[in-house]
C-alpha cells in the first residue's frame, strides 16, 4: 500500500473527526449556535426538585415542552420560574433559542 495512499486515509479519518466534534458542540451542546426564532406551542410544563440542593441554591427546576407549528419536532428548555408561572400548556407563541439554551417567549394572543 503506498504511503501517500495511507497518509489520505488518515487526513480523511482526522478531518471526519473534527466535523463530528464541531457539529456535536455546535448542534448538540449549543456552543457558538446562532439564535433562532420559531412559531411553537406549549405542549406541557414540568417542575423538577433538585434533591441535593445547598442552602441559598435553587432547589427546583422549570422545564417546559413545546412543538414546532405547524407540524414538527419536540423539544424540550429550562426556563426561569417567571416564564414557567405565565405560560400554560396550548399557548402558542415566538421562542426565541440558541442551541439548547431557552432565551425569550413572546405569547401571541387569539383574538
Amino acid at each position: 500500500m503506498p504511503i501517500t495512499l495511507l497518509l489520505c486515509i488518515i487526513l480523511l479519518i482526522g478531518l471526519a473527526a473534527w466535523m463530528f466534534y464541531r457539529f456535536h458542540q455546535k448542534h448538540n451542546l449549543g456552543q457558538e449556535a446562532p439564535e433562532q426564532q420559531v412559531k411553537v406551542m406549549v405542549i406541557d410544563k414540568q417542575t423538577i426538585d433538585i434533591p441535593e440542593a445547598q442552602p441559598g441554591q435553587e432547589d427546583q427546576e422549570h422545564w417546559i415542552y413545546v412543538q414546532k407549528l405547524p407540524v414538527g419536532p419536540k423539544r424540550e428548555f429550562k426556563i426561569g420560574i417567571h416564564y414557567y408561572s405565565a405560560l400554560n400548556p396550548g399557548d402558542k407563541g415566538i421562542l426565541t433559542y440558541r442551541g439548547d439554551q431557552f432565551l425569550h417567549f413572546s405569547l401571541q394572543r387569539e383574538s
